[in-house]
Formats: structure tokens, C-alpha cells, sequence
């Protein structure tokens, strides 16, 4: 049983495409795939940004290359589809990682200062343009290549956002002006899940399972009372370090989540229990 177990998630032999491989979470999903035993096509419209994980995952011993994509143009998308075939012979498992995130930090401060009645329109079209757009397109091109082959896997990133509202008293300083999480986020991610259960639908019965993972919170440079405020409303009382979505991600990508299609996975701390 211990072996079978341990089987289950044996990714040996598989590529993996992931999307927005250069970020915080996406570095940790390629090395927690290749470490699994996929080879591993790190996407990233940073160049510099996917070059330094690839690197990383090769130096450790795994098999990943850089793919430098504009997942926004249905060209750059055909362009990595066609690497990893040529790299690796073709990909198993995709995760569409990249998204438009602005943080609670400086250098978003402009765009965290427009209450929703003055939100500029270009902002919001650059969010639907990388977070449903992009993944529209990868997912396309990942279901076209996963139809010739017999099935795949396909893993959307959601978030709690996407699930219910932001918590907007959490972005608020004392003696600052007011302060929001963007229009454009709850309502891209929760698009995800749209697009997520209408590709397992579709294509469940040609083997192609597809589902969204839900982080809560990770901790990265945000400031000390956001995240204070955060931890408050999270029922684990503190923020998820970015290792914590790794574990879950294996488990979707790999044959331990067989019978799991259309679903949401949501590793939150609690966030959303309450």
C-alpha cells in the first residue's frame, strides 16, 4: 500500500507547462513538479525571471527549460505549445499559474487607490487580458494537444477571491488615504473557476481532467500590519508560507486526484471556514 501510495504521485516521465513559472508561487510549483519527477517548461513573459528557475531546477537535476511567453498573443501561446513539444515531446500537465496581482505594496500604489467608481479601464483590461485571457489561450492549446494524446491535466489558479469579496478593512491605513484590492481581481479569478468547470465538463470523457487550486494569503514583502491584519481573519491566524500550495498542487497534477474533476482545492488557512 505504502508503495502504491507513493506511486500515485510519481510524475517520472510527464512535462509539465507552467505558467508564470518566474513568481513566487510559480517558482515553487516547477521545482515541486520536477522534484516529483516531470520535466518542467517554465513560462514567463520575464525572460530573466524563468531562465534563473529553469536554471535552478537543472542544477538540482531535474529536466526544465525557459519559455518566455506572452500568454496574452495566441502566436507566443503557439510558440510554447510548439517548445514543449520539441523540448520534451510534447506536456501532460498544465498550470496556469500567471495572473495579474497587485500587492499591498508601493509599487501598486497608484492602482490600489481607485475606489471601484473610478477604477481606469485600461487597468481592468490588462487583468482580463493575462488572468482569463491568458489562460483561455494556454488552456486551448493544451486541450488541442492533449486530444491527440489520449488526456492531460489542467490546474487553474484561483483564489479566495475569486470565492467571495475582498475584506477591503484589511487594506486600510490610519491616517492614509483609502486604500482597495482591485475590481478586477475577485472578478478574474472567479472566472477561473467558470472556465475551469466548463473545460471538465467538456472534456471529461476523453480522460482530461481539469481543476482550480484556491490559495489564501502567502506571505511575501508585505508590511507588518497588513499582515497582521490578514493573519487576524485566517483561522490558522497567520498568512501561508509559499511552500504550503506545493503539496496540493502534486496532488492535483498527478494520478493521487484520478477521480477528481471540476473541483476547487482550497489550502486557505481557514479564510474562508468562517
Amino acid at each position: 500500500m505504502k508503495a502504491e501510495l507513493a506511486q500515485s504521485f510519481d510524475l517520472s516521465g510527464r512535462t509539465a507547462v507552467v505558467t508564470g513559472g518566474g513568481g513566487q508561487l510559480g517558482r515553487q510549483f516547477c521545482a515541486s513538479l520536477s522534484g516529483a519527477g516531470a520535466a518542467v517548461l517554465v513560462v514567463d513573459v520575464n525572460a530573466e525571471a524563468a531562465g534563473k528557475v529553469a536554471e535552478e531546477i537543472s542544477a538540482d537535476g531535474g529536466r526544465a527549460l525557459a519559455q518566455p511567453t506572452d500568454i496574452t498573443q495566441p502566436e507566443s501561446v503557439d510558440q510554447m505549445a510548439a517548445a514543449a513539444l520539441k523540448a520534451f515531446g510534447g506536456f501532460d500537465i498544465l498550470v496556469n499559474s500567471a495572473a495579474l496581482d497587485p500587492k499591498f505594496d508601493a509599487a501598486q500604489k497608484d492602482k490600489r487607490s481607485s475606489a471601484f467608481e473610478n477604477y481606469d479601464f485600461a487597468d481592468w483590461q490588462a487583468a482580463l487580458d493575462v488572468n482569463l485571457n491568458g489562460a483561455f489561450l494556454c488552456s486551448q492549446a493544451a486541450v488541442r494537444h492533449m486530444l491527440k494524446v489520449g488526456g492531460g491535466v489542467i490546474i487553474n489558479l484561483c483564489s479566495t477571491y475569486g470565492l467571495g469579496g475582498p475584506d477591503q478593512r484589511i487594506y486600510q491605513r490610519k491616517g492614509q488615504p483609502p486604500s482597495y484590492k482591485p475590481v478586477d481581481y475577485t472578478v478574474t479569478k472567479a472566472g477561473i473557476l467558470g472556465l475551469t468547470k466548463y473545460l471538465a465538463t467538456t472534456y471529461g470523457d476523453r480522460s482530461i481532467r481539469v481543476n482550480a487550486l484556491t490559495p489564501g494569503g502567502v506571505q511575501n514583502t508585505q508590511d507588518a500590519e497588513f499582515i497582521e491584519a490578514y493573519s487576524a481573519r485566517a483561522v490558522l491566524g497567520r498568512m501561508a508560507q509559499p511552500h504550503e500550495m506545493n503539496g496540493a498542487l502534486l496532488f492535483l497534477a498527478s494520478d493521487a486526484s484520478s477521480y477528481m474533476t471540476g473541483a476547487n482545492l482550497v489550502v486557505d488557512g481557514g479564510w474562508t471556514a468562517w
